[in-house]
Parts: C-alpha cells; sequence; structure tokens
C-alpha cells in the first residue's frame, strides 16, 4: 500500500510540473470567472455593468439557481470540462505509458516487489488524477458561485467529478492500450482523437434517426386523428341522407343505422383515399426510421456513451419543470415536411418528444455498457503489460 501511495504522490508531482495542468487549471478560473460575471435582472442578462434584454432569460421566467445551473451544464461541462479541458488531459496524459515503457524507468519499477497488475492499475489511476483534480476543483468553485450569485447550495454540483472523469475514462482506455502497443505518445493521441470522434459522430447519427422517427410518430398520430375525424363526420353526412332518403320513401334502402362501408365513406368525401393513403406511407416510415434507430442502438451498446454520458449531468442537475418554464424562440411554431405537405407538427411537441425518447434510456445503458468497453479495453492493455518483456 505505501508503494502504491509513493507512485500516486510521485504521479501528483510529475502532473504539478507540467505547465498544461496550470494551464488548463487556470482556463477553469476564467470560466468560472465568467458566468459568475454573469447576472439575471428582471428584463434580462447583466454582464457586469451592462444590460442585455433577453426576454427569455430574466427573473420572471427563470428563477437564478436554474439560470446557472444552465450555465454550468452546458457551459461550464458540456463545452469546457467535456472538450476544451479534455482535449488538453488527453494531451497531459497520453505519454504516461509511452514513456513509462519506453525510457527504461519501468525496469527500475519492476526490481521492486510490486506486482505487474497493481502497477498496471496504478498507472492508469494516476492519469485520471489530472481530470479529478481539474474537475474538482472548477466544481467547488461553481458550487460557490451558484451558492452566492443564484442563492441556492447545490451539492449535486459536485457529481459532475464522478461523471465527467468516467467519460474521460473510457478515451483514457483506449489511448493507454495504444500507448503499450504502439509505445509512441503521438499514435496514442491520434488513435484516441479520432475515436472520440467517431463516438461523437455515432453518438449525433443515432439521435438524428431517433428525431425523424419521433417525427414520423407524430405525423402518424396526426393523420390518424385526421382520418378519424374525416370518416366519422363523413358517416354521419351518410347516415343523415339515409334518414332523408327514407323520409321520402319508406321503402328506401340501405336504412339509416346500416352500416357505413368504407365505399360509401370515399363516396362522399373523395379526400379519405389519399388521406388513408398518406397515413399507410407514415406507418411504413415510422417502420423504416425505428428500424434504423434499433440498429444504431445495438451499434452503440457495447461502445462507449461520452456524449451521453455528460448529459447525465443534466438529468442530476435540472428538473423537467425546471426545464419546462421557458422554451427557446419557436417552440410554439408549427413546421411541416416536405413541398405541399399539410400534417403540421408542434415543435415543442416533436422536441419534447426526441428528448423524453432518449432520456428513456436507463443509466445502465449509458454508463454500464460503457464501463464494460472500458474494462474489456483495459483487461487487453493489462495482459499485454503483464505479458510483454519489456
Amino acid at each position: 500500500m505505501i508503494q502504491t501511495w509513493a507512485m500516486l504522490v510521485d504521479a501528483y508531482r510529475e502532473l504539478n510540473a507540467k505547465k498544461l495542468f496550470w494551464i488548463t487549471l487556470l482556463i477553469s478560473g476564467l470560466v468560472v470567472a465568467a458566468f459568475a460575471m454573469v447576472g439575471l435582472t428582471e428584463k434580462g442578462i447583466k454582464v457586469i455593468v451592462w444590460d442585455i434584454p433577453v426576454p427569455m432569460f430574466n427573473t420572471t421566467t427563470i428563477e437564478p439557481a436554474t439560470f446557472y445551473k444552465l450555465i454550468f451544464s452546458n457551459l461550464g461541462i458540456g463545452f469546457w470540462l467535456s472538450w476544451g479541458a479534455t482535449i488538453l488531459a488527453i494531451i497531459s496524459t497520453a505519454s504516461i505509458f509511452p514513456d513509462f515503457v519506453s525510457s527504461g524507468s519501468i525496469e527500475l519499477t519492476l526490481s521492486k516487489p510490486i506486482s505487474r497488475l497493481r502497477l498496471f492499475l496504478t498507472k492508469y489511476a494516476t492519469g485520471l488524477l489530472f481530470v479529478t483534480l481539474q474537475v474538482a476543483m472548477f466544481s467547488l468553485a461553481s458550487f460557490l458561485v451558484i451558492g452566492l450569485r443564484g442563492g441556492a447550495w447545490l451539492p449535486q454540483v459536485f457529481w459532475a467529478v464522478p461523471i465527467v472523469v468516467l467519460f474521460f475514462s473510457y478515451l483514457f482506455s483506449i489511448c493507454t492500450l495504444v500507448g503499450l502497443v504502439t509505445r509512441s505518445t503521438i499514435a496514442a493521441l491520434l488513435v484516441t482523437v479520432i475515436m472520440w470522434l467517431f463516438f461523437f459522430g455515432l453518438n449525433a447519427t443515432d439521435a438524428v434517426f431517433v428525431q425523424l422517427r419521433e417525427q414520423a410518430v407524430l405525423r402518424e398520430k396526426a393523420l390518424v386523428t385526421r382520418v378519424d375525424n374525416l370518416e366519422k363526420r363523413a358517416a354521419q353526412r351518410v347516415r343523415e341522407k339515409r334518414q332523408a332518403a327514407l323520409d321520402l320513401d319508406p321503402a328506401a334502402t340501405p336504412r339509416p343505422d346500416d352500416p357505413v362501408t368504407p365505399e360509401d365513406l370515399d363516396a362522399d368525401n373523395p379526400r379519405l383515399p389519399a388521406q388513408r393513403q398518406k397515413l399507410a406511407d407514415e406507418r411504413e416510415s415510422v417502420a423504416k426510421w425505428s428500424k434504423w434507430s434499433r440498429l444504431f442502438v445495438g451499434i452503440k451498446t457495447p461502445l462507449p456513451k461520452t456524449a451521453e454520458t455528460i448529459e447525465v449531468l443534466e438529468r442530476v442537475l435540472i428538473s423537467e419543470a425546471e426545464l419546462a418554464r421557458f422554451r427557446a424562440p419557436g417552440d410554439e411554431e408549427e413546421f411541416n415536411v416536405g413541398e405541399r405537405d399539410d400534417v403540421r407538427i408542434s415543435g415543442r411537441e416533436m422536441r419534447q418528444s426526441t428528448e423524453k425518447a432518449l432520456k428513456s434510456r436507463s443509466l445502465w445503458w449509458v454508463m454500464g455498457t460503457s464501463a464494460g468497453f472500458e474494462a474489456v479495453v483495459l483487461l487487453i492493455a493489462g495482459w499485454i503489460f503483464c505479458r510483454r518483456d519489456f
């Protein structure tokens, strides 16, 4: 245990000596200071001494605590820690294993009474130390800003530490494996960034297919309602015509109580066949986009969900009730799809339906399967580390 602690302390000293560690920490402080300078007024947003009228963001539409939570989640975590700080962290930690196995320092370490697997896991943990310290300091500063400026002391902010570290660990496991195999920092860095972009693109494509599926579902519902209403009105008119004919001729058939056939409805309203065909086409669209969505879920299941892991923090910080209090401009607008298409959908309804579908995916699927991928990668990397003759 003393040996492990000594290695962790040594790793901290190594991080402390790196300029990127302090540069990242400085930028994190500037990000926190930036949103600490932003305030909320009755008319909009106040930046230091400048008032900016914003109908969407003011004290009448959103509480200050929710406002700062949104900034922390979207700007601090969604932009800075999950992109800017992560890139700097990958650059700083990509050399840990390549330098360790190539510089000759590994021979000195292996001469000590410590197992290779323990050594490997300890070095891996020291790589995560960079992000842990950065996120912890950023979360502490944000906690103080939200408390002092927003009037709400939210310990949930510190969930950012395990969530962001878990997100980074997916990438760092790939970096570790490639670094061990190639003994090249550049190769480890490039492969990690390429895989990260691949995961991001896969997630973006999946979100597009979910949106297209939900859009088709909403259009199908609108068409079902339309066809039902048209058929009910047509059936009512058919019965009224039968009753009028019966009043003139008691022997007239069919009687008002006789079943109304689809042919009767189509004869009364020539629009019905076209609407039924449109409904059938839309059901085919629902089946098609559902198939593509299931396919991408299947592809994503064994892979890390980098973006979705970060989005878990929003679930923890901001409730649906808080989000429902304000919407982006245009949410109430309706739009149609395709030229001369008279099926109109509410923008808010489609967005909410898409968000609900994405958030319905369990935390086990988002984090558990991602951690499973990381465990497999680490198992392979650990096996190589233990078996290789350095």
